[in-house]
């Protein structure tokens, strides 16, 4: 029999998912501890709360083996409670119920008012940037919007999210300038869709409006741009990357792919033609720039034509960053009513044909860095050597700059100018100059 925890109150928080998920759990950690809970980041506590994801296949059974583990923990005692949140919550809360239900309470992502009284607490509005950072703690996640309008054909975020719904660019500078004081140095702006910010505020794109507000915060040097979306670009955007140096020359910037049948089907309102020009421009404006983007291959209908033309076209543009993935077919999409006739084999055959390619691109980007000086941020000490990044790479995703600890002592959150003396096809070797 079951029998009841004697530990202390204790809220586990585990995040599942990409960097907004991260955010968002930041954020309810804050809350929490303001009303005097005692909240830990994936570490033993008696009441869990898991907050998923539900973007693609592989993350949906991620987050569903999760439930499922914290699950058997409750039903032998080493938890007293189970909640649920996130997109998976939100996308399949009534399939989670019936398949899991000894969680205590499901919820979805908009939400966060009810789980805090679930968990004893009270929701503060006042709280603009309060939040329980689990990055290092010299950067951090500044989420600028939530949800999107977009329409692509393949993506269930709409379905989780909601509508685009920018945040007010002074609450932005609050809680950039409460992140400064805590010692962040640098702020990667995430959002579904960080060119549309500001039309449902302002009536217009306000990106390059909220930069300038954001260079303005001292203590913060780095501002890092993900998740920025091709179709109407704001390019004044460009002029402030240019201009400012804190913004760092990097634009993560998700293409999907780039055959016109699969961009029309996919409802990405562009073409190959109008993709290359902005990409050309990008490039003849701020000719530092490292641009990273994502591909899908196997997208229903995706010929060897299509496949080709996509496979040439990377090799043509030399992206300095790049990842790819098998299109996961999904409910409720507009993609789920076609047929998902590629083979599971043949995409994955696609996606280390591209990946294969990129690491010889990237291996020859990274040759041309040896003898030159970058000004880095170090992340952390691993193993023998001492990891940073310097303002081309964004965590977790992009090259890395290592230097050797048995030579040399660096301090996490410094930034360091380092020559490379060495270059792998995605990890540079370096020595403070």
């Amino acid at each position: 029999m079951r029998t009841k925890s004697t530990k202390k109150y204790r809220i586990n928080l585990v995040t599942l998912g990409c960097s907004k998920n991260i955010y968002d759990s930041e954020v309810i950690a804050g809350q929490l501890l303001a009303s005097g809970k005692e909240v830990v980041h994936e570490r033993e506590g008696n009441v869990a709360v898991i907050n998923t994801c539900g973007f693609i296949a592989n993350a949906k059974q991620e987050s569903v083996n999760t439930i499922l583990e914290y699950a058997r923990r409750k039903e032998e005692g080493l938890i007293d409670k189970l909640f649920v949140t996130g997109c998976l919550s939100e996308r399949y809360m009534d399939d989670l119920k019936k398949e899991i239900p000894d969680v205590d309470q499901y919820f979805g992502t908009t939400d966060l008012p009810i789980l805090l009284k679930a968990l004893g607490a009270d929701y503060k509005h006042q709280l603009i940037g309060e939040r329980l950072n689990t990055t290092p703690k010299h950067y951090a996640y500044l989420k600028i919007a939530e949800g999107c309008d977009r329409p692509c054909s393949f993506c269930a975020i709409p379905l989780m999210r909601g509508k685009h719904k920018s945040t007010p660019i002074e609450d932005l500078k609050t809680e950039a300038e409460k992140l400064a004081a805590q010692g962040v140095k640098e702020l990667i702006l995430i959002a579904q869709d960080l060119t549309y910010y500001g039309l449902d505020l302002y009536k217009e794109r306000a990106l390059a409006k909220l930069l300038r507000e954001l260079v303005k915060v001292e203590g913060i040097e780095w501002i890092r741009l993900h998740y920025a979306f091709p179709t109407g670009f704001p390019k004044d955007v460009l002029e402030v990357i240019k201009q400012e140096p804190k913004v760092c020359n990097y634009l993560d910037i998700p293409l999907q792919h780039i055959a016109d049948p699969i961009l029309k089907s996919m409802k990405r309102g562009t073409t190959k033609a109008k993709t290359t020009a902005l990409l050309e421009e990008f490039r003849a404006m701020v000719p530092d720039m490292a641009i990273r983007t994502t591909l899908i291959v196997g997208y229903p209908g995706e010929s060897e034509d299509d496949f080709q033309t996509l496979k040439h076209w990377v090799a043509q543009m030399r992206f300095e960053r790049l990842g790819c993935f098998t299109y996961s077919h999904e409910e409720n999409t507009s993609a789920y009513e076609l047929e998902d006739d590629v083979p599971e084999d043949v995409k994955q055959d696609r996606v280390n044909q591209i990946m294969e390619l990129q690491s010889q691109i990237s291996f020859e980007r990274n040759q041309e860095k040896i003898g030159k000086k970058f000004r880095c941020i170090i992340d952390r000490k691993e193993g023998n050597y001492f990891v940073g990044r310097t303002e081309f790479d964004s965590p977790d995703v992009d090259n890395e700059v290592l230097v050797d600890a048995s030579k040399h002592y660096l301090k996490m959150g410094d930034f360091v100018d380092l020559r490379i003396v060495d270059a792998t096809d995605f990890d540079l070797y370096a020595e403070p100059v």
